[in-house]
């Protein structure tokens, strides 16, 4: 414990941001890294609980106190050694995890938490800054071979994890750049993607093999087209080529809103809308790009994904951004007592959200509105819960402006043909999702074939994913060298 009397003497210090008349005019990150006073006034304040709840909280198990302790102390290259023991990627996490550990420090029974996250943000910006982060190389080649089908954070993770043990891997992306949501649903607000292009490069220094513009099993014709894919290499073949086989790649399926009029013009996903932007931000002409500039923006969904569109909605120089959340307001601050240390239920502003949108609460949309084919407006009316079921409240019914609805109401699968193309079981759950079943090695009911991330667990963070993509690379490591000799 570096300050004993640290957290009595400090208050929380938030990393500065751009303000939001500035931000809203670029696509850059807008968060500053907090200087070398600042964090090591933060960290002076982790109390190194006999307990430490936020470890527990954290779902990659980060071993918070100590890294918290090695920045008071100013030994920063040993922080990032710590660090990493537990997190491949903490330059995504320091930058999009909302945080869990943070909810479960001691700190937060009665106070302000410990900013765990930007301690960890501005550990991984001086690592990269002073140069200490170079390729790991296995000491000796198993001579195994995996294939890893998606290159989000769970694929990521385990093609580190599974090379430094000496595997020969190889990554299979249907798309032209490795990622997933990091590139193609996060906004460069959020995640610039050159943090994913170092990772990439120290990944193929490390012998991994990246294989994009690669399709695996069978997906629908349109697929091919909308993510560019030039090659297709069915499940048979990648099953004989190859020791085992893991599946990534994520839960793309969006949540649909089959209400009247959603065949209109100006209703699209919010997952059609996102990519399109970080392409263009990467310089890709996207002719008929789905586009927010002057019009009157609806966003039904009131989580991260439905605050992306707010944020990239806003600096498209929309007319109006309207959000969309069909359950009721939460309270601004959390019963601390009640939900300490788990995440707990409050109303959550993001940065988003301060750039400039009306959010409205206990809403469900009846029906999309339009004239010859093109979306004008909405109707929409409010609910309740009642005995456990959403119930509508009578002469509420409103109609609403819009010429842009993007639906954000989570994703409830992976893509069902790429499941059956390798004859894999699924687990569908009572909210409608559907992911691959595994049993706690992260095993398929196929010989060889495992799953991790989204398409395992659902629609989840992308901490969960690296958790998940760490313990799956060691379950495939003991599979193939009958060993526990890999920790990951």
């Amino acid at each position: 414990m570096g300050k004993t009397t640290g957290f009595l003497e400090f208050e929380r210090v938030e990393p500065h941001s751009e303000p939001a008349e500035k931000r809203v005019r670029h696509y850059r990150e807008f968060v500053a890294d907090l200087n070398r006073d600042q964090a090591h006034q933060q960290s002076a304040r982790c109390m190194d609980c006999g307990t430490p709840f936020c470890s527990h909280g954290c779902p990659l198990n980060n071993i918070i106190p100590d890294f918290n302790d090695l920045v008071y102390r100013d030994d920063w290259h040993s922080a990032i050694d710590v660090l990493h023991s537990t997190n491949n990627f903490p330059e995504f996490t320091g930058r999009v995890c909302p945080a869990p550990c943070e909810a479960a420090c001691t700190l937060n029974i009665n106070s302000q938490p410990v900013g765990i996250k930007s301690i960890e943000h501005a550990i991984i910006d001086r690592a990269y800054a002073e140069g200490w982060l170079h390729p790991q190389l296995a000491t000796f080649k198993t001579g195994k071979r995996v294939a890893i089908v998606g290159s989000g954070p769970a694929g990521l993770a385990a093609a580190q994890q599974l090379a430094r043990a000496g595997h020969q891997v190889t990554v299979f992306e249907k798309n032209d750049k490795v990622g997933g949501l990091l590139r193609f649903g996060i906004p460069d607000f959020k995640l610039d993607k050159s943090h994913i292009d170092r990772r990439v490069a120290q990944l193929t220094a490390e012998g991994v093999e990246i294989r994009t513009n690669t399709l695996v099993g069978d997906w629908p014709e349109h697929s091919r087209v909308t993510n560019w894919s030039t090659q297709h290499i069915s499940a048979e073949q990648l099953q004989s080529e190859f020791d085992a086989v893991l599946l990534t790649g994520g839960a793309e399926q969006s949540r649909d809103l089959p209400i009247p009029g959603r065949e209109l013009n100006g209703v699209h996903f919010a997952m059609e809308f996102l990519p399109q932007q970080n392409r263009v931000n990467a310089g890709v002409s996207m002719p008929g790009q789905i586009h927010a500039k002057g019009l009157h923006v609806v966003v039904i969904g009131g989580g991260d994904t439905g605050s992306d569109c707010v944020g990239t909605a806003n600096r498209q120089g929309a007319a109006s951004v309207v959000q969309f959340e069909l359950m009721a307001m939460p309270p601004a601050q959390e019963n601390k007592p009640l939900t300490w240390p788990y995440w707990p239920y409050k109303l959550r502003t993001s940065s988003s959200h301060e750039e400039g949108c009306e959010r409205e609460f206990a809403v469900a949309t009846k029906a999309f509105l339009g004239h010859n084919g093109k979306l004008t407006g909405l109707k929409t009316v409010q609910v309740e819960i009642r005995q456990g079921q959403i119930v509508e409240i009578p002469n509420t019914e409103k109609i609403w402006k819009a010429d842009l609805v993007l639906l954000a109401m989570g994703f409830v699968g992976p893509v069902a043909s790429v499941l059956e193309s390798f004859g894999v079981v699924r687990d569908a759950s009572c909210n409608g999702r559907v992911s691959v079943k595994a049993d706690s090695a992260y095993a398929t009911n196929v010989a060889g074939v495992f799953t991790a991330g989204d398409m395992r667990r659902g629609q989840s963070l992308v901490v969960w994913a690296i958790h998940e993509g760490r313990q799956a690379a060691r379950a495939i490591n003991r599979f193939l060298m009958d060993s526990g000799s890999f920790d990951a």
